[in-house]
């Protein structure tokens, strides 16, 4: 335990925010410094990520532990639900058995887990403490966790980000391929109107992309040949 230089006594206001503990007539200067998300929010059936950073003075070591604790809403009772010191510990015993995974990296300062097929039952405070000697001093933060079944309204807007992706785009083409398509349709009118004949050649092409009457094709290609052979003999 360190002495600090903060003057007064138990009143001080200040010293949770300056990272001072107050114990046993002294002032313990936190060496590490713990965050969480103060409120989690999740959904029935989906995996909920806990998130718990922290950072100490001293190099990380294989001494270093890490403790989740569970807390049921209106309850003074706690429950261990991992364990962490060189290798997991996930409960094996409880509400949560064999649905706790470790997320988390000591090297990089991540203590975090992972919930998996989380159901109401689970709503409640989870703490995350860590040690890594000689840095046993730092905060409790404490997640605030509540589950709860996805609404129409969440379902309503999956589906409209669906169709935005997936629908609009095809509507865009279609009105493109409308738009070209009327575009051609007044060209052959205005064609039509002032009398303008077709050559062979554009009666081959429409008769192609009006959807192929194979009897129409074959008088073309025949119309071809004789004016081919015509033209030759001169």
């Amino acid at each position: 335990m360190q002495q600090s230089g903060v003057p007064g006594s138990r009143g001080c206001a200040l010293c949770p925010l300056l990272g001072v503990l107050f114990f046993q007539g002294v002032y313990v200067v936190f060496t590490l410094e713990i965050k969480v998300d103060a409120h989690v929010r999740g959904y029935v059936g989906e995996n909920i990520k806990l998130r718990c950073t922290f950072k100490s003075s001293s190099s990380i070591t294989d001494k270093l532990t890490i403790d989740w604790t569970y807390r049921p809403p209106s309850s003074s009772r706690t429950e261990s639900i991992f364990h962490y010191q060189s290798f997991q510990y996930p409960t094996t015993a409880g509400t949560f058995r064999d649905r706790i995974s470790w997320v988390g990296d000591v090297y990089k300062g991540d203590a975090s887990i992972s919930i998996s097929n989380p159901t109401m039952k689970d709503n409640g405070t989870f703490s995350c403490a860590v040690k890594n000697p000689p840095d046993v001093h730092h905060n409790i933060p404490a997640t605030e966790l509540t589950v709860t079944e996805r609404g129409f309204g969440t379902m309503l807007s999956s589906v409209a980000l669906l169709s935005i992706l997936v629908f609009i785009p095809s509507t865009v083409v279609v009105i493109l391929l409308l738009m070209r398509m009327g575009r051609k349709s007044a060209g052959l009118k205005k064609r039509s109107k002032s009398g303008y004949k077709k050559s062979s050649i554009e009666v081959s092409d429409d008769t192609d992309q009006e959807g192929g009457d194979c009897m129409a094709k074959l008088c073309v290609r025949c119309a071809e040949c004789v004016d081919s052979d015509y033209e030759e003999t001169y």
